[in-house]
């Protein structure tokens, strides 16, 4: 069943294209991979479905609905939630206090009816234990880990992941990689912004890649990874011509 779906968007801040002609269709259940080069356009395609930014054309659908014009709230309350490169928690508000009003403005339910719903994230996501400390005093992974949950508080049926591994060691970000597969797991579909491909190829079924502003490949992530376009662009390497929205591995 189809979940999102991305109909000839485009976005330009002046003469730069952060958005070109993006046609993409996500099903549920999936677990998909983004990855391009720093300024491809990457970011502000995750501002794009969750409504930070409006689109210059194209269309956006979200569970069959048209979703173009709705603001990042009401997309929320419908079931998309994402997380950030840099976790900005309520610094002075506790983890559990964080994901309640997550959850209470989120999901759009009474602080009283998300105690239940944050209790669950917590223990899904590890927090459990630190749920009445500051997240001001969290180290960096358990910040990550506040990010995710903060964002499945809203109950999500989508959810964006945006570099959610940056920073981290590599036994932290196996620590999130596992994280990330048991969300997916319970039924939640992923759509994940990452520079750590490792972590990736890991986690998700299907691979992206974005360069200036375009999906120039979509398919199987090790397919992906040892295509020509990706060589490319990531090592400098000649080889094929570069084609839109060229599925791989297919």
């Amino acid at each position: 069943m189809e979940l999102l779906k991305l109909e000839n968007l485009c976005k330009s801040f002046g003469a730069i294209k952060v958005a070109d002609d993006v046609c993409l269709s996500l099903n549920q259940g999936e677990a998909v991979g983004i990855i391009g080069p720093n300024g491809a356009g990457k970011s502000s395609l995750f501002n794009l479905i969750g409504g930070n930014l409006r689109p210059d054309r194209g269309e956006l659908h979200y569970d069959g609905k048209r979703i173009t014009h709705c603001s990042p709230q009401q997309r929320c309350h419908r079931g998309i939630g994402r997380t950030y490169q840099i976790p900005q928690p309520f610094a002075m508000m506790t983890v559990f206090e964080n994901c309640l009003t997550a959850s209470a403005f989120g999901k759009g339910i009474t602080e009283h009816h998300s105690y239940q719903n944050c209790a669950e994230v917590l223990e899904r996501t590890g927090l459990v234990d630190k749920a009445n400390h500051l997240a001001g005093s969290l180290t960096l992974l358990e910040r990550k880990r506040l990010e995710v949950a903060r964002a499945l508080s809203s109950s999500p049926h989508l959810l964006l992941l945006d570099e959610i591994a940056g920073g981290l060691t590599e036994n932290e970000t196996g620590e999130l990689v596992q994280l990330i597969r048991n969300i997916h797991a319970s039924g939640t579909t992923v759509l994940w912004i990452e520079h750590v491909v490792n972590a990736l190829i890991a986690a998700v079924n299907r691979l992206i890649v974005i360069h200036f502003g375009a999906i120039i490949l979509d398919g199987e992530p090790r397919a992906v990874m040892a295509s020509d376009e990706v060589k490319r662009i990531y090592l400098g390497i000649e080889g094929i011509g570069i084609g839109r929205n060229r599925t791989v591995g297919a």
